[in-house]
């Protein structure tokens, strides 16, 4: 089969490896010049099946009344302008926001992300992928011991799925993480998640693109999707600015670019972007860089090593499709920065950007089939893109090919 993949992130490239593997004729195509853009570049690098919570919780309504009413959150909302996308998925997460419906879409994200990461490092092996790969677990930092201790009962949920979370004292942190010895008196302690690891994913996608050409996968880069034609209940081409591109069948895999694309055929695709910022320093050779990859918990700054740099990220911005960032939108990360590492980068000569992450309202990603035969689903993974990705890959070409999936899809079919 002629397969035509949309999209040139770690989704899309894994995606094209998986079917090429299994013997399709794969097509990659993606409006920018290079794979692994966008979110697969601008992301915090943390690989974290030790921290794959639905956001939609009990207590986010909460932070979206803050957020609305001027609050600095971690999350926030400014639109420009009222747009009906966002209400419409707005309060389709607050649906959510129950405690039953937050611990199935948890559990739903943390078997993708255990399935996937397991894919990660066996991709890696057998196909000799440098991805700055960092294996020694990752920090959930707190500076208040209530916190510290709702935070930990909290991963009851996941320990008891398979997930190795500890509880570290700030002795505990400074012995496994030197580097943050400077910020020891600021800590409440850790939960530290074993298996969880980081590396860069813009990296590990243009290694697996390269593997992919090999297996004869054609990328038509630079080519801006505009939409799909349909005709008799299957996708028939691709439209782009370049002209219609035609296969045997399709797979969505746009990230924030799907419900557009997808709405060209009358597809409702609940997929809105969150927009993220990072910062990229240079690693100074004098000072003390962490290894060891992690998110403050109280601003929600993660951080990662990559190997001569240092990846800080944070923020989800709901505010359309608006890509711009200002000098000030970095100041949170910054100062993270600073506090926890004084030593550790150039903080002078950062690599800004923001990107938009693909979100569901539930969480989950949407992998499987549409109400075109030919047409399948493998978006909306979100802030857990990096982690999820080559999993979801696996998964669809399962579909595609026509074999059981490794995992259960019913929760990430179309909703």
């Amino acid at each position: 089969m002629r397969v035509i993949v949309l999209g040139a992130g770690i989704v899309g490239v894994s995606s094209a490896y998986f079917l090429a593997k299994d013997g399709h004729e794969v097509v990659v195509v993606d409006r920018e010049g290079e794979v692994g853009q966008d979110a697969s570049a601008g992301n915090a690098g943390l690989i974290a099946p030790g921290h794959s919570y639905a956001w939609a919780s009990p207590a986010a309504p909460k932070l979206l009344v803050k957020s609305l009413t001027g609050t600095k959150t971690s999350i926030r909302v400014k639109p420009s302008r009222v747009d009906p996308a966002l209400v419409a998925w707005g309060l389709r997460i607050l649906r959510e926001c129950t405690a039953d419906r937050a611990q199935r879409n948890t559990l739903v994200k943390h078997n993708l992300c255990r399935f996937s990461h397991g894919l990660i490092r066996s991709i890696a092996a057998e196909e000799t992928i440098d991805y700055a790969a960092e294996t020694a677990g990752i920090f959930y930092l707190y500076g208040d011991e209530e916190e510290l201790e709702a935070g930990f009962a909290k991963t009851a949920l996941l320990r008891d799925n398979g997930e190795d979370l500890q509880l570290l004292d700030p002795d505990g942190v400074v012995a496994r993480e030197p580097a943050l010895a400077d910020a020891r008196d600021g800590i409440a302690g850790a939960i530290f998640g074993a298996d969880d690891a980081s590396g860069d994913c813009e990296r590990f996608t243009k290694g697996l693109a390269e593997v992919c050409r090999a297996l004869g996968v054609e990328f038509q880069l630079g080519r801006t999707i505009n939409g799909l034609r349909a005709d008799a209940g299957g996708i028939t081409a691709v439209q782009t600015t370049n002209g219609d591109i035609t296969g045997d069948g399709y797979v969505l895999s746009l990230g924030t670019g799907s419900a557009a694309v997808g709405g060209t055929v009358g597809l409702k695709v609940p997929v809105y972007p969150a927009k993220g910022y990072s910062v990229t320093f240079p690693v100074r050779e004098d000072g003390q860089c962490p290894r060891v990859g992690g998110v403050d918990e109280n601003t929600l700054v993660a951080w990662s090593r990559m190997g001569d740099a240092l990846r800080m990220s944070s923020t989800a911005e709901f505010a359309g499709y608006d890509r711009s960032w200002r000098p000030s939108d970095f100041d949170g990360v910054l100062e993270t920065a600073r506090r926890l590492f004084p030593t550790a980068a150039h903080y002078d000569r950062g690599r800004y950007r923001a990107c938009l992450r693909p979100m569901t309202p539930d969480g989950p990603p949407l992998i499987g089939p549409t109400k075109f035969r030919n047409l399948w689903f493998n978006t909306g993974h979100g802030h857990m893109g990096w982690t999820m990705g080559p999993g979801s890959g696996k998964l669809i070409a399962d579909v595609v090919t026509g074999r059981r999936p490794e995992l259960d899809l019913s929760a990430m079919q179309a909703r």
